[in-house]
């Protein structure tokens, strides 16, 4: 197989540019988990570490519950390896991209800001990416995800009880958008979440399975469905890379 290009690009204020589209999705994002962390019950603080420390809205958004609902470290532990299980695919792809100026140190940063956007517009990079680029790719739409964060706990505070709840609904909003589409596209996925649902719903509902936490719920549910739809409609990874890496 043949090398495109050896080529790196290392321009710091190119990473910045290239992040800037990210950083403005993530405030409208993150300002939407502000608000339903702190609704559920987390201090602006303790919801501004949480971004800080995090960059993953779908792993933040499970961890909430778990917290106030005082859950278990294993819990915490299993919900976060489940739903973010997916950035080691993605790292493990984009180290074939890393350019020489990333030594192995820097991996460990590079790791640390892995996220679905990110890892989308590095991989479609048709020259190796270098350090610097690297780290301006990550520094705004890290900006925009903790500053978001901050808005939205910071408005929790001092806006209306009614209004909070109103701008809540927000969060249900962007899961609607990331599925939605996804769904359009991909039958299979259409049947995953109906797996899912049908299943949260006999958690739910049934008494004897009703007890077992939240978090592990939400782990069984997505373990199951997914594991259903991997062996009913496998996805064609072949063609997903070749859309990853299209120019």
């Amino acid at each position: 197989m043949g090398v495109f290009s050896l080529k790196e690009n290392n321009s710091f204020s190119k990473g910045l540019k290239d992040g800037i589209p990210i950083c403005l999705g993530y405030l409208s994002v993150s300002f939407a988990f502000g608000i339903y962390s702190f609704d559920a019950g987390l201090s602006v603080l303790e919801t501004l570490l949480i971004s800080m420390t995090n960059l993953t809205s779908a792993g933040q958004l499970a961890a909430v519950p778990i917290i106030t609902a005082s859950g278990s470290l294993a819990e915490l532990a299993i919900a976060q390896l489940v739903i973010n299980l997916r950035y080691a695919l993605m790292s493990v792809s984009l180290s074939q991209k890393l350019g020489e100026s990333i030594k192995f140190r820097h991996r460990f940063l590079v790791s640390y800001s892995i996220t679905d956007e990110i890892f989308a517009v590095a991989a479609s990079s048709r020259d190796n990416v270098g350090k610097k680029y690297m780290l301006g790719l990550s520094l705004t739409p890290y900006f925009g995800w903790s500053t978001g964060t901050l808005l939205g706990a910071v408005a929790g505070n001092i806006l209306p009880e009614g209004v909070v709840s109103a701008l809540g609904i927000a969060i249900y909003g962007m899961f609607v958008a990331i599925v939605v589409p996804v769904m359009r596209k991909q039958k299979s996925i259409v049947f995953c979440v109906i797996i899912a649902v049908v299943l949260s719903c006999i958690f739910k509902f049934v008494p004897f399975l009703s007890g077992i936490p939240g978090g592990f719920v939400i782990i069984i549910c997505a373990v199951i469905a997914s594991a259903i739809m991997a062996i009913v409609a496998p996805i064609n990874t072949e063609h997903e890379e070749d859309d990853v890496y299209a120019s």
